[in-house]
């Protein structure tokens, strides 16, 4: 059975399509449903209350559906929520589509057969977002409960994420992984470039809400397994083990650069974009015996570098 209180946004610039949408989620019992006939109005909607499910138009003049589903990700991220995006396309082809959801689009409805497709991909969408949301309270409730490790020191309290001392245990745990089974190690250092400006600028709180949006990204960025921490005000410290040394490069952390580079962060003083590098150090079993703190001072050497030239700088051990 449908959820009848979830909440859609129909986001279309053709008023008979919109209609046409409306009418058959009204037949298949769905009483909570908006439209917007343009992506700016269908933000000025979510900014005051946001949806569950959103149905758009990818081809819309201004602002077409990838666009509007980077923005709308922009805003789940201050906002803690996460909205089930789905675009009505009458493109074909795996390139357009893999792109789509590579930029954040949850589903696709054709044109074609919008009369078969429509309510069935709703019903989908309204059962996947009630474990969503399960899964966003759980994680609430999960963020909650890590803080109180903070009395033993290996939380940082801002962010929820580990310290430099729960990285330095974590550090060590990886190298000796990775001594008896084998495998790499790969440990990033991302520093923010400008942060200290920013905070003279907007002062302490913006800055707070600032690196809590900073920390959420890379959240969404890395895999799960990955060990993320909050080193101090400019820094977060990343650690990954990989099965080959050679998968510790530039290119396997491309999409990490990018994501804090080129996407900017919605806060309480606008959108505001970051500065921010990289420094990448892996090794592997021939490099061992290697000093935890001697790894940490590597890649610190090798962030200005990655300043100066606006991609991932990046070293392996044992040096030639």
């Amino acid at each position: 059975m449908p959820n009848p209180h979830l909440s859609i946004l129909v986001v279309d610039d053709a008023k008979f399509s919109s209609a046409m949408i409306g009418r058959a989620l009204s037949q298949a019992g769905y009483q909570d449903v908006r439209f917007a006939s343009s992506a700016s109005e269908a933000l000025q909607q979510l900014e005051q209350r946001p949806a569950s499910v959103l149905l758009a138009d990818w081809l819309m003049p201004e602002i077409d559906g990838l666009e509007l589903t980077a923005r709308v990700r922009q805003l789940d991220e201050t906002a803690d929520h996460y909205t089930y995006i789905i675009l009505l396309t009458g493109k074909e082809g795996e390139n357009v589509l893999g792109e789509a959801f590579d930029r954040g689009v949850d589903d696709f409805i054709s044109k074609a057969a919008m009369n078969e497709q429509l309510v069935p991909r709703v019903y989908a969408a309204d059962r996947l977002c009630n474990t969503l949301q399960r899964l966003l309270h759980e994680n609430r409730m999960l963020t909650q409960n890590i803080a109180s490790l903070e009395r033993r020191n290996l939380v940082d309290p801002l962010t929820g994420l580990g310290n430099p001392r729960y990285l330095r245990q974590k550090l060590t745990d990886s190298l000796r992984q990775i001594e008896s089974r084998g495998g790499a190690v790969c440990y990033l250092l991302i520093g923010l470039q400008d942060a200290g400006q920013l905070r003279n600028q907007y002062g302490d709180r913006f800055f707070n809400e600032l690196l809590h949006g900073v920390a959420r990204r890379l959240q969404q960025l890395v895999r799960p397994l990955d060990v993320l921490t909050r080193l101090d005000d400019n820094h977060f410290g990343l650690i990954t083990l990989l099965d080959d040394l050679h998968e510790c490069s530039p290119s396997s952390f491309k999409r990490l650069h990018e994501g804090l580079n080129y996407k900017a962060f919605k806060t309480s003083e606008g959108f505001i974009t970051l500065k921010a590098g990289i420094s990448l150090v892996g090794l592997d079993a021939k490099a061992l015996p290697t000093d935890t703190e001697q790894l940490i001072q590597h890649a610190q050497n090798l962030l200005p570098e990655s300043y100066a030239s606006g991609r991932v700088a990046a070293m392996r051990l044992p040096l030639p």
